[in-house]
């Protein structure tokens, strides 16, 4: 091996909008077309009353409160991170959608704080507003000098790779794109003529053997090959044989980091063949602290995950999950006994590692390989 490790910060989604766009200095239009909630402003009074009163405006740093000394202190080489919102002025509900996501282009600069390497778009909200929605968000992420993965103008841009350079020439690579088991509608697929996400239909042997090319066609020696997915239900800890197997044959084919999300909280974290696959990373920022159910799962808890790879081969040296909490829209460190928590359930529901996650003083886990 030559060179030093690699560190990527992977995070699961990242919800700026209705709720949280609200409490930040350029609130868009706080309309919803939801059953129940019609006010964006609902959910802000929603998380008031479980956790008390946020302060209105906030500034653009707030709704990643602990994160971002996280980040500063783990120094990675990138983050890559799924951006659930769209970035848009636009009033085009997506049809026969019930919740729909959008962040006022204004409000932009709460999302450069958290200085993220790769936003990934490939998911089930990013064309809630329509492709004149779409449009939108893609500008105002160029235009703010951030980088996407997952969706564009047409077909290839939306396939086209996300490139970090690392220090010392090599370079994280990251594919994303997403499946219909997250809610992801086949007509939000980009095409030749037809702006949208990527959009893989199915988690068989032919959909990975088709991601697997684009895989070897990326890489260069030297490279770390993120794919990026967006996939799955919302809750539970069962992870679908396909999607397993899927897993498997992108690592098979020459990915060394699986990054899934969709999931509200954590799903398994699997070593395969000394790479990690994280089947769904939670969620990471959002409005829902005030929304009620599945309280088992502890969808108030969110993690930060940090793999050391060799820049050589790929393979896994180190695995750090740091937990957070949501509370008042920001994000704080989680109490000792929430991390116990997450530990005994992330032990439990995952595998391939050489030993349970341990947990340092202050509350990071720390995976055996």
């Amino acid at each position: 091996m030559s060179g030093a490790l690699i560190t990527l910060c992977l995070a699961g989604d990242v919800m700026l909008g209705r709720g949280v766009d609200q409490v930040l200095p350029h609130p868009g239009d706080p309309a919803l077309e939801e059953a129940y909630v019609r006010d964006a402003r609902t959910y802000v009074e929603l998380a008031e009353a479980v956790n008390g009163p946020i302060p209105r405006p906030v500034d653009f740093p707030w709704p990643w409160g602990d994160t971002l000394g996280i980040l500063d202190a783990a120094a990675p080489d990138a983050v890559v991170l799924n951006l659930e919102t769209s970035v848009t002025r636009s009033d085009d509900f997506a049809p026969d959608k019930a919740v729909h996501y959008r962040m006022h282009p204004a409000n932009l600069p709460c999302l450069a704080a958290a200085r993220p390497d790769v936003c990934v778009l490939a998911n089930n909200h990013v064309l809630d507003f329509g492709r004149r929605g779409l449009a939108e968000t893609l500008d105002a992420l160029a235009d703010a000098g951030l980088a996407t993965a997952g969706a564009g103008r047409d077909g290839a841009e939306a396939r086209r790779a996300a490139i970090v350079p690392v220090q010392g020439g090599g370079r994280i690579v990251v594919l994303g794109f997403g499946m219909p088991s997250s809610g992801i509608p086949s007509s939000w697929a980009a095409t030749t003529d037809r702006s949208g996400i990527d959009y893989v239909a199915e988690a068989s042997d032919t959909a990975a053997a088709a991601v697997v090319a684009r895989i070897r066609e990326a890489k260069r020696p030297g490279d770390i090959v993120v794919t990026s997915i967006h996939w799955g239900s919302n809750w539970g800890y069962v992870v679908p044989r396909e999607q397993i197997r899927f897993a498997h044959a992108l690592v098979d084919g020459g990915a060394d980091v699986v990054h899934g999300h969709s999931s509200h909280h954590p799903r398994p974290l699997e070593l395969y063949r000394g790479r990690l696959i994280a089947y769904g990373c939670g969620d990471l920022v959002n409005d829902y602290e005030g929304i009620s159910g599945h309280d088992d799962y502890r969808d108030d808890l969110r993690l930060l995950y940090f793999p050391s790879v060799e820049p050589d081969t790929g393979r896994l040296l180190e695995l750090r999950v740091t937990p957070l909490q949501a509370r008042r829209m920001r994000l704080w460190r989680a109490a000792a006994r929430d991390c116990r928590w997450l530990r005994d359930v992330l032990g439990r529901i995952s595998r391939g590692f050489g030993s349970p996650p341990v947990q340092d003083p202050d509350g990071t886990l720390t995976f055996g390989v």
